[in-house]
């Protein structure tokens, strides 16, 4: 007789490809097909039904019914859909007043309206027939679900695990939604206050029975302050259930090998392609034909990427070296702005692409010779692994995730180039040693033959994701 397989209700304000604004959404799309490929577990997903969630998948949907649910003193309507799609079945939370909205955050009442997806979780039940063994919440939006557990649910036999994927964003708010719009019990109240606020991310670090990150040194760094916006004494008096699991990325989306947005495929069994997707890219975005280090950067243009160490050398590097720079991404209006006027300083050698384009991107990883991540923190960063399956190098600061993934090539093995400290010098003298390593020709193609060979699938995360559920459950 088979064993009864281990339920997992995976828990997620997004998941691509039906809706997505960072790295959440591309492990809430990836991870749970990884783990349905495990004979012992049934991974299903939770979304809201954002209104950018298109028609292609909207009419693949099976309505399964409505209620109306509490959200403190509210009572709201809940519509929920099911459809099957990638290997796992995915629950849409349906409420056209909270999700039918052109942006998923960033609205004044974002804690009412994710308060409310939390509840659905429990109140859609009964509408889905699923019950899981473990209830598996993200970031803030749905921190409250451990709480609802613990305080208004208390579903029997059921485990909760909360993972942190960005401290930075805590979910905090004025105490008045303690009960207007949070509506604990009285004696749960003091759970989701911290330092005289609402804070979500906090609730759900105390009231889970494992708390997750995504990489093994996040999750020791959130014991620090410099790294814990102020969560840090919470996370060291739960540091017993700290878990730190490295990211995979989609290796499906990301192959060069397949990739319909470059110029030539190319794989580490024939590298060929790539100097044709380098010329490509050069032509593309107007730069000179020319065989030189392009270095990249594919990023949001905010501070914690490490940026202000860019702006402080990258002119130094550019007057030294006859080199390429070519930057994707929006953010901060001063480093918008800088990068503007860089490239109109040196419009030879400077590309500076104020947007977001998935296909260039693709293009710019595959023409990339050397990508860009000195950041100040990183929980996990996927660029970097994307960065080495592309042989477009990465050259990263030794902090989170990047840290984990990346090993300096200096003297001899490695994946890419990793300096330590927060400083321009440090980061200057990197980025030099990475261009002289370029002109090395053969030992710099020995090192993007050896990036392209490396792993970075959800195998290995999913593995040690499916070996703490069993933990929880079997314990």
């Amino acid at each position: 007789m088979e064993k009864e397989k281990i339920r997992i209700l995976y828990i997620s304000p997004e998941a691509v490809p039906f809706s997505g604004t960072g790295g959440l959404g591309d492990v809430a799309g990836s991870l749970p097909q990884a783990l349905n490929r495990k004979r012992d577990i049934d991974c299903r997903v939770i979304t809201p039904l954002h209104k950018k969630i298109t028609r292609e998948y909207r009419d693949k949907m099976e309505f399964l019914g409505s209620k109306y649910i509490p959200v403190a003193w509210r009572s709201k309507y809940m519509g929920v859909f099911r459809m099957k799609a990638f290997g796992v079945t995915w629950y849409s939370i349906d409420n056209e007043e909270y999700f039918g909205r052109d942006a998923l955050y960033g609205h004044m009442d974002d804690c009412e309206r994710y308060t409310f997806f939390s509840r659905s979780v429990f109140e859609s039940m009964d509408l889905t027939g699923f019950y899981p063994n473990i209830l598996h919440a993200n970031d803030w939006q749905t921190a409250m679900v451990p709480v609802y557990q613990d305080s208004v649910y208390k579903l029997d036999k059921v485990t909760t695990i909360y993972t942190i994927h960005n401290i930075e964003y805590q979910g905090m708010y004025g105490y008045e939604l303690m009960d207007d719009v949070l509506g604990l019990p009285a004696e749960s109240a003091h759970i989701a206050e911290y330092n005289g606020l609402v804070n979500m991310m906090k609730c759900a670090s105390e009231a889970a029975n494992i708390v997750s990150t995504v990489s093994p040194t996040y999750a020791r760094q959130l014991e620090d302050p410099f790294f814990a916006h102020g969560l840090d004494p919470i996370i060291r008096k739960n540091s017993f259930k700290m878990r730190g699991i490295l990211n995979g990325i989609d290796v499906k989306t990301w192959d060069p090998a397949k990739d319909p947005y470059i110029a030539e495929n190319y794989s580490a069994e024939d590298p060929s392609g790539k100097s044709s997707c380098k010329a490509d890219l050069q032509e593309a975005i107007g730069l000179p034909l020319k065989n030189v280090p392009l270095v990249t950067a594919v990023t949001r243009l905010v501070a914690h990427k490490g940026l202000d160490l860019v702006t402080a050398t990258i002119e130094g590097v550019l007057n030294r070296y006859d080199i390429q720079l070519v930057v994707l991404g929006t953010g901060d209006s001063s480093f918008e702005n800088y990068f503007r006027g860089l490239e109109e300083r040196y419009p030879d050698k400077v590309r500076s692409m104020i947007m977001f384009d998935r296909a260039l991107s693709h293009k710019i990883y595959a023409g990339g010779d050397i990508l860009l991540m000195p950041s100040k923190s990183e929980p996990c960063g996927l660029s970097q692994m994307i960065g080495c399956r592309y042989g477009d190098v990465p050259l990263v600061r030794a902090t989170g995730g990047l840290a984990d993934s990346i090993v300096d090539c200096t003297l001899g093995d490695g994946n890419g180039f990793v300096f330590e400290g927060y400083d321009a010098g440090s980061f200057y003298s990197a980025l030099c040693g990475a261009i002289e390593r370029y002109y090395d020709r053969e030992n710099w193609n020995k090192l993007v033959a050896h990036d392209l060979t490396l792993d970075w699938s959800w195998s290995s995360a999913s593995r040690e994701y499916a070996d703490m559920y069993r933990e929880v459950i079997f314990k």
